[in-house]
């Protein structure tokens, strides 16, 4: 463990496959929640636009065109260790899209694990459908378009390639019950 004695790790997962729930456990965990989707939305508002879902895409694109793409987790990290410095010492950043993401995040919290959600787009469509967000997808093209976007800055290869990986194709309590299991799992890799 790294010698700040703190717990980093990330979540990623395609829309609806319920990163929000598995943040809400965390945070019964004493975790601090960093939303890199925030890190662009703040960018976003920089540039003297209204924050909606496509400014944030069409951003998020930019920045990864200008700079690389791992910028935003280079510009997640001072939030993390600003949240460390205030004594936070569990966080979950929360929104991970690329395996450059993960290993800029990897080199600078040496502990850093990758947690990935998966649900099938049928499951994820339907709960988009019954959550009735004021960004989410109202269509299946929509919804269609808004994974391919996600698959094209690198999420699939993430996915497939983290260091935990969760099906989450059950309801709500399947899934409390499912990622409660996997944090007691992390925070017993840190004892």
């Amino acid at each position: 463990m790294s010698s700040l004695a703190s717990v980093v790790i990330g979540v990623t997962g395609l829309p609806a496959s319920g990163k929000g729930v598995f943040a809400e456990i965390t945070k019964q965990h004493g975790f601090s929640v960093i939303v890199m989707g925030d890190v662009i939305r703040e960018e976003v508002k920089k540039r003297g636009l209204p924050v909606t879902r496509e400014h944030s895409n069409k951003i998020m694109i930019e920045l990864r065109e200008e700079h690389g793409e791992g910028v935003v987790a280079l510009k997640t990290i001072p939030w993390v260790k600003r949240a460390l410095k205030e004594g936070k010492n569990r966080i979950l950043i929360d929104g991970l899209r690329s395996l450059t993401e993960a290993e800029i995040l990897r080199k600078q919290f040496s502990d850093f694990l990758v947690i990935g959600i998966h649900a099938s787009p049928r499951v994820r469509f339907d709960r988009i459908r019954s959550r009735h967000r004021k960004d989410d997808s109202s269509t299946w093209d929509e919804f269609q378009k808004r994974d391919e976007l996600e698959l094209s800055v690198g999420i699939g290869n993430l996915l497939a390639l983290s260091d935990i990986l969760v099906s989450n194709q059950g309801n709500i309590e399947e899934a409390k019950k499912q990622f409660e299991e996997v944090i007691n799992d992390v925070l017993a890799q840190f004892k």
